[in-house]
């Protein structure tokens, strides 16, 4: 148990450092001065060369790229995310104030896009008939190639514009965070759907499937009791890069919506070159990532007593 958190604490600093690194040398080699798209053009114009440098030196945008690195990542391992080009507020209430609400979507994304995926798979996997089976299947090809922000237009027009049933924009209540979830949790019950799905045609027909057959245990019994829960471990696999899709698609959905959230945040930041929200954004999402794996990890070890977290089965 020691060695594996071990392990898992030192994958988890890979990761961060990874992402760390990576959104840096991107955001890096992104043409535009920070200094500059702060100010914009009417305030560039009226300030000196010199000021102008002078803001950069406070910065430290004038320094070479392997100071800059070595200074945000050094500032950044002691928990000090740093100020905002933009306005000056700190990093960290700026994540603490957008947060909340992207997080209460993405979580109301993937619980509702799970749910739906599972029924589609369980009904497809139980039905005899054909063409409801045959329906059913076509529904996650069509979820995953379909633009969300496609999706999210679509319901704008449909159910805000002309029925009316929910608020075109804006944050506040439940009826506001009912189509954005929607808009999200397409891809996540597409990509749950094909996965489980597969998992469980490939279950139903193993030997084990076979012998409890054999000894008069029941469809619904085998399918429920048995079939299921052996199923969901790779459906589980593919929650991480769900987790990673959703934090991304957010971008997008709130844009779509105009919600207040991480993704408006990381647009702007992203925009402007502010480059200690942007490794903000990135870093959290990571950490989400890191945690959410782990929990992953758990949950294999209560489906299927026989994986151990020392990563070896008996």
């Amino acid at each position: 148990m020691t060695r594996y958190l071990l392990r898992r604490a030192a994958h988890a600093v890979i990761v961060l450092w990874a992402a760390f690194t990576l959104a840096f040398a991107v955001l890096f080699v992104v043409p535009g001065d920070p200094v500059t798209l702060m100010l914009g053009q009417e305030q560039l114009q009226s300030i000196t060369p010199a000021q102008l440098a002078e803001l950069r030196a406070e910065y430290g945008t004038d320094q070479p790229f392997v100071v800059q690195y070595a200074t945000q990542l050094w500032n950044a391992v002691r928990g000090d995310l740093g100020q905002s080009y933009r306005n000056g507020v700190s990093v960290t209430d700026t994540l603490a104030a957008a947060a909340p609400s992207t997080l209460t979507l993405a979580v109301s994304a993937l619980l509702l896009g799970i749910l739906a995926g599972v029924a589609i798979a369980i009904v497809a996997s139980l039905t005899r008939r054909s063409w409801l089976r045959g329906v059913l299947l076509s529904i996650p090809p069509i979820g995953v190639s379909v633009p969300s922000f496609w999706v999210g237009l679509v319901l704008l027009q449909v159910f805000s514009f002309q029925l009316g049933w929910f608020p075109a924009f804006g944050t506040a209540g439940l009826p506001g965070l009912v189509l954005p979830a929607v808009t999200l949790a397409l891809p996540v019950a597409a990509i749950t759907a094909q996965v489980l799905y597969k998992s469980l045609s490939r279950t139903t027909a193993e030997p084990y499937a076979d012998v409890l057959r054999a000894k008069g245990v029941g469809r619904f019994r085998l399918f429920f009791g048995h079939a299921i829960r052996n199923a969901s471990l790779p459906a589980l696999t593919t929650v991480g890069g769900i987790v990673a899709g959703l934090l991304g698609g957010a971008v997008l959905t709130e844009t779509v919506f105009s919600r207040n959230g991480l993704g408006q945040v990381a647009a702007v930041a992203v925009g402007q070159k502010d480059v200690p929200v942007v490794m903000g954004v990135v870093l959290l999402a990571a950490a989400i990532f890191v945690v959410v794996s782990f929990l992953i990890d758990l949950l294999y070890t209560a489906l299927d007593p026989r994986i151990r977290l020392t990563g070896v089965t008996r």
